[in-house]
């Protein structure tokens, strides 16, 4: 069952999609080569509890960390560890908090240093597979519009959309009705209606779609070993529109104070 959100729950759960989206900023100001992915959630736990928030992965379902830090052919659920990043590396960081008693569930994918041409493209189409998808989160439209126009741009430029894991809803529970995958056919699914809050995650590979779990039963990775990318935002439907709770412009606000350049 669906469970639609008032306008003062959409507030609270702002409130909490913007705690994740300042600690991705903070990761953002750490991450380069030679930071080791624990460092990087050393430091997003303690912004977390800094913020009077939880940090909303540690613990959840057993996972063992704040952070799911997902490296080059990781498609998501990485478990953090000592090995350094290195230059070249993606690196997918998904980050979620607990703020009075709500989730936010926010992603993005860093380059580091040196990343060739081809994967730089894939961050960018599927960031441009987010938008698409946001786009689509409208009252009268069904969930699998937003599949739809999301597998359709990602195929368009060769890419795997991963099937086996999809969005969802999102409130109370990190996991909530609907699911939201990022492949589909126009008019299917459930419609979406005012106060509906979904995570759409488009998981795109730069080869096949097909995907495996490691030997530690949490992280995936792409069958052919090929770069996969990963962005997330937390949407609302208010005034049947889509209203982006999270943001990315912490990240890019570090990004480019990092670069020397204004943001």
């Amino acid at each position: 069952m669906i469970k639609y959100k008032t306008r003062e729950e959409i507030e609270i759960m702002r409130e909490a999609a913007q705690v994740v989206s300042r600690t991705l900023g903070k990761v953002a100001e750490a991450i380069e080569e030679g930071v080791t992915p624990l460092e990087l959630d050393a430091i997003a736990e303690a912004y977390i509890r800094s913020e009077n928030a939880i940090p909303g992965f540690l613990g959840l379902y057993d996972f063992p960390n704040t952070l799911c830090i997902s490296i080059n052919e990781q498609v998501v659920h990485g478990i953090p560890t000592n090995e350094p990043i290195k230059d070249g590396d993606i690196v997918s960081v998904d980050c979620g908090a607990i703020f009075e008693g709500y989730y936010g569930d926010h992603a993005y994918t860093f380059g580091v240093g040196n990343v060739s041409p081809e994967v730089q493209k894939l961050l960018k189409v599927t960031q441009e597979c987010l938008d698409i998808g946001i786009a689509q989160t409208r009252a009268g439209n069904r969930i699998g519009d937003i599949g739809f126009y999301i597998q359709q741009h990602a195929e368009k430029h060769g890419y795997g959309v991963v099937r086996e894991l999809v969005g969802h809803g999102l409130g109370t529970t990190m996991h909530e009705e609907p699911q939201v995958p990022n492949f589909g056919r126009r008019g299917r699914g459930k419609k979406i209606q005012e106060g509906l809050t979904i995570a759409i995650e488009p998981m795109i590979n730069l080869g096949t779609e097909r995907v495996k779990y490691l030997k530690d039963n949490w992280t995936i990775v792409t069958s052919d070993l090929k770069p996969s990318a990963h962005f997330e935002h937390d949407v609302a439907v208010v005034d049947g529109k889509p209203d982006v709770l999270s943001t990315f412009d912490f990240v890019h606000q570090a990004l480019a104070k990092k670069e020397g350049r204004v943001f």
